[in-house]
Order: C-alpha cells, then structure tokens, then sequence
C-alpha cells in the first residue's frame, strides 16, 4: 500500500463549551486512530481555524490509564509538525483523499455542527462516494450536510455518544443538542451498545463508533475497508 494514499483527520477549533468550561478534541480518539492508520497511511490535519486545543479531561485519563499511545501522540515531532501545518477547511480537495474522519470531544458538536464549510466539506467526501467516519461526537459534525436535501443520515445506521452516556458524563447542558436525539430528527438509525462499551456501525461509507472506546476498532475498519 502507498504512503501516498490519504486520509484527512478533521478536528474541532472549539475552545469552549456551552458552559465555559474548556473543551478540545478526546486525545485517545486522536491517537488511537492515527497510530493504526499513520503507518499505511499519509494524514492531514484540518480545523475552522487551523488550530485546535486537547481536552485536559482526556490528558488525565491517558496518563491515568498509562495510555502510552496518546501521551506519544502529544509529544511526536510528526505530529506537531501536521498540527502547526494544519489546513483550513476551505483549503481541503476532497479529491486529494481517500477518507475523512472526524475525531470526538464536546468540540465538534459546538462548531462543526454548524459550520458551513464544514457541510460542504463532508457533503464533498459522500457525493465522490469516499468514506466518511467518525467517532464520540464526531459526527456531530456530520448532522449539517445534505444530499438531494435529505440529511446524509436519513435512512442510513449510526452511533455516536448516546444521551444517557452524555448524562452519565454530566455533560448535556454543555452542548446545543444531544448528538443521539439529533440523528433520530435526522430521519438516521440509531444504534447503540451500552454506555461506554465498545460499538462500531457501518452503513454503506458511513463509519461510526459510540464513545472513545469505539476509536481502536473504528480505526481498524476503516483499515480494511481500504485495503
């Protein structure tokens, strides 16, 4: 397999929660995903704003957890150097990329969501019929594109953060909507393992996994469906 094949790693500029309190991208589901996909694969990262901050809150699981993946993540010259090259979502060609995937945390569900170029960006990948994945609350920014004016989750099987998860995580008056409930609206299937376990769904070019633990195994399917 190339190295030249691509895939591009979208995070949230979101610094902040509905609340105040800070808030960034979930490290493990950064890091897990890059370090199985980075060795076949060349990664981008992209943001609104080319920037993108890491929720403390998952700094102190990793090292809680001695989660060697995400803590390397932080400190690898490679992946700095992606981060401070980051692209703008304006500046992405789909074209250019075989995958997109959307990393979680309470960011994406703040700005992605709502943000236009965002839309346009995903509804670029599914209309050139790449894969389009996400993990957590990554696709919380899948919920503003369309296609012939239905939603791209409208008919289509889905997970994501599941609302009792997000009130177990007392986090529910952090963001603008409860990414489980908001695919249901969408017309989506929503499918769900219990809170905080392992799930991954897989409907056509749409790949999601429920929570961070969902990131390793999301990963790995995206792996072999591109194999």
């Amino acid at each position: 397999m190339s190295t030249q094949r691509r895939i591009l790693f979208v995070f949230s500029s979101a610094e902040k929660t509905l609340r105040g309190k800070p808030t960034g991208y979930w490290l493990s589901e950064a890091a897990h995903p890059y370090h199985i996909l980075a060795p076949k694969f060349n990664i981008d990262f992209a943001s609104p704003k080319k920037t993108f901050l890491v929720d403390a809150n998952s700094v102190t699981a990793a090292n809680e957890e001695n989660d060697t993946r995400s803590i390397s993540f932080l400190t690898d010259p490679v992946v700095k150097t992606k981060a401070m090259s980051a692209l703008s979502l304006k500046e992405v060609n789909a074209e250019n990329y075989e995958a997109i995937f959307y990393v979680g945390g309470h960011a994406p569900v703040i700005d992605l969501s709502s943000d236009p170029d965002n839309a346009k960006l995903v509804e670029a990948f599914w209309e050139q019929g790449k894969y389009v994945a996400a993990v957590c609350h990554g696709p919380a920014a899948l919920v503003g594109a369309r296609r012939n004016g239905k939603s791209i989750f409208a008919g289509k099987k889905a997970t994501g953060f599941s609302n009792s998860e997000e009130n177990a995580f007392q986090g529910a008056e952090d963001v603008p909507f409860l990414l489980e409930s908001k695919i249901e609206e969408l017309e989506g299937k929503f499918e769900k393992a219990g809170d905080f376990e392992s799930h991954v769904v897989v409907d056509g070019k749409l790949i999601t996994g429920q929570n961070p633990k969902s990131a390793d195994p999301l990963a790995n399917k995206l792996l072999e469906v591109l194999a």
